[in-house]
């Protein structure tokens, strides 16, 4: 398995849940960091706390289906640490709603925060990874875009785009040593989507995973060893009883 030390990741919808997990995870590793999200308190937070544990980041504040926060993040990465090795892009929102009950705003936020955000990311880093010949994109997708589900079909939706967008993405860029892959989890002890279909105590009480024990699946993909790409991976929990 390949070391994470003295890598590069750029880690988006890190001010919360997963990316921040994730974030943590790869800065304990020796990786250097490159975080965004929309919300700079969480961001500034997160990286006093990885400063503190001795690791190297920094962040830029934003919307990731933005095309200019995808520029600034990567420009941003491209001048402090020079390359690009991982992208990790984890940016997105669930609303969990009958179709009758969603509207077309609705429908164009969640497209946007799930499915743009991959495009223009992936769009700006592909050309530094082609470059270099080397490099692992990561898309966070979800169980739900492997099989739709009532009151979930626009959150659906946009997870299985994800994942034709990287299926073909895949194709166009292994060619180049570039590995990309849709990793699919089940649901997670955060705050994605409270408010909007689940709420605190839902969540309290589940048997969901924890976003920490994700992150390592993360890594794991990122680990892969030089002929080794994994294409997809989908990550349960054990159902356990309470």
């Amino acid at each position: 398995m390949n070391s994470l030390s003295n890598k590069v990741a750029i880690v988006t919808g890190a001010s919360s849940g997963l990316g921040w997990a994730t974030t943590v995870a790869f800065a304990s590793q020796g990786t250097r960091v490159v975080l965004t999200a929309r919300r700079e308190d969480r961001l500034i937070a997160l990286v006093q706390e990885i400063v503190r544990r001795g690791g190297n980041c920094m962040y830029v504040a934003g919307d990731a289906a933005l095309e200019t926060t995808a520029e600034r993040t990567i420009n941003e990465c491209l001048r402090r640490f020079g390359q690009i090795d991982f992208l990790i892009s984890n940016a997105g929102q669930g609303n969990y709603k009958q179709l009758v009950d969603t509207s077309a705003d609705e429908y164009d936020e969640m497209m946007n925060s799930n499915m743009r955000s991959s495009f223009v990311f992936s769009r700006l880093a592909a050309p530094h990874m082609i470059e270099q010949r080397s490099g692992t994109i990561v898309f966070v997708s979800s169980v739900a875009g492997l099989r739709g589900t009532g009151n979930e079909a626009v959150y659906s939706a946009s997870k299985f785009a994800q994942i034709g967008f990287a299926q073909g993405l895949d194709e166009e860029l292994s060619p180049y040593g570039i590995k990309v892959c849709t990793f699919c989890p089940g649901g997670m002890k955060t705050e994605f989507a409270i408010g909007r279909g689940r709420t605190e105590s839902d969540v309290a009480d589940s048997n969901m995973m924890e976003p920490q024990e994700v992150a390592q699946s993360i890594l794991f993909l990122c680990r892969q060893p030089e002929n080794v790409r994994a294409v997809q991976m989908t990550v349960r929990n054990m159902w356990r009883q309470k």
